[in-house]
């Protein structure tokens, strides 16, 4: 059996058994079985910094071409920033439509704390690692695409017997991830199991139905993007059907569902894309982890529908400036947001202070935003792959990507 059909009966599995067990098995579900989730969300973790570092060295020497990767680099975050904003505009036409958070009671209560947003300036500091094993040891993903970059520039540089050296050294490495990547996958059905039956035991209906609204907005314009944009990306822009473009992503779509991590889901969709996809691999390893640090469609369009559930609990009618502003700080403060669970709580106060909005909203949404976070993950890998696709096959109409 496929194992992306295997890992969404175990998916499908999770939700039944969560439903009917209930809140009285969740202390049960929580000491024995949850753990399990985590050793699996563990293998995944201990491979990302190895591929990151790894694939975009290897990405990057491919190249052989500073111009070339600047070229590449450049349209890679054109796009992404293209389609976050396109994602924020979905969102608030769906949240339009569907008018969440009208007739809902104000729970002034719904206070929830949330971490400063960090300013452009202290992104941009922290983007250069003072000490970049300090930053591996930490996963802190965005320095370690810098000091990444830095060594492939400099293996470029240095060119000769040496600079081969270096290439076929970091080019086992990442073939040696890759295939501990495949062994992990394996476990990919329990993991799945294991780590959704708590989030549905525990949050179950009497929990979610009076949130539905919001639910169904994130959940409906994640859809409509996935198959407007991407689908139109893979077959206008990259030669390729939608069909075979979601196939080849379904695997990595669902580890992010079930985990709520772009960085969880990385090492996945780089050995896909490239497997799957047939996706080149110079453009792969450079594309794919720049995409899981600074491409957020799903988190732009949740933030979309959540201003404006937001507004309509508060009674506050939002003008087109707001709108505009949401549209402006949703795009940009993408760059640089973590890909772990919960980051989009961070970027909605940072959205919510920038428009006025009262940022004691972020309580109401807080409760279901394990939900809301499966879909928007989702979304913001199957964007990666989307832009990856486009990359590619540009790259192989100039000739420069076999």
């Amino acid at each position: 059996m496929n194992l992306s059909v295997r890992i969404f009966i175990a998916l499908v599995l999770a939700v039944i058994v969560g439903l009917i067990a209930g809140e009285p098995a969740v202390p049960f579900i929580k000491w024995w079985i949850a753990p399990i989730g985590t050793i699996f969300i563990n293998l995944i973790k201990m491979m990302i910094v190895p591929v990151v570092i790894t694939s975009l060295v290897v990405g990057m020497t491919s190249l052989g071409d500073t111009k070339k990767l600047g070229r590449i680099g450049i349209k890679t975050v054109a796009l992404y920033l293209l389609t976050t904003a396109v994602a924020i505009g979905i969102g608030f036409v769906v949240a339009g439509i569907v008018q969440p958070g009208v007739g809902l009671g104000l729970a002034n209560e719904s206070a929830v704390k949330v971490k400063e947003a960090p300013s452009i300036m202290q992104v941009f500091v922290s983007m250069i690692p003072a000490n970049p094993v300090d930053a591996m040891a930490k996963a802190q993903i965005l320095p370690c695409i810098v000091f990444a970059l830095f060594v492939g520039v400099g293996i470029i540089q240095v060119g000769g017997e040496r600079a081969q050296l270096l290439i076929r050294f970091f080019d086992a490495c990442a073939e040696t991830c890759y295939k501990i990547i495949g062994m992990v996958m394996q476990l990919a059905p329990i993991g799945v199991f294991c780590l959704l039956l708590p989030v549905v035991a525990s949050n179950g209906p009497s929990v979610l139905l009076p949130l539905l609204s919001v639910i169904i907005c994130v959940a409906v314009g994640c859809i409509i993007h996935a198959l407007a944009v991407y689908s139109t990306m893979a077959r206008v822009l990259g030669k390729m059907s939608p069909m075979k473009f979601f196939r080849g992503m379904s695997e990595a779509m669902l580890i992010a569902f079930t985990t709520c991590s772009s960085s969880a889901a990385l090492p996945v969709n780089i050995k896909n894309c490239q497997e799957k996809l047939g996706l080149s691999r110079e453009v792969s390893s450079f594309v794919l982890p720049l995409g899981a640090t600074i491409n957020m469609d799903g988190t732009a369009l949740y933030q979309g529908v959540c201003a404006l559930f937001i507004a309509n609990v508060y009674g506050i009618d939002l003008s087109i400036g707001q709108m505009g502003m949401i549209l402006l700080a949703g795009t940009l403060g993408s760059i640089g947001t973590a890909g772990v669970p919960g980051a989009g709580l961070l970027m909605l106060a940072m959205v919510l202070t920038t428009v006025g909005l009262p940022i004691e909203g972020l309580g109401l949404v807080a409760g279901i935003d394990r939900v809301l976070d499966m879909f928007r993950t989702c979304l913001n890998i199957t964007g990666d792959g989307a832009v990856c696709c486009v990359i590619n096959e540009s790259e192989k109409e100039q000739g420069d990507v076999a």
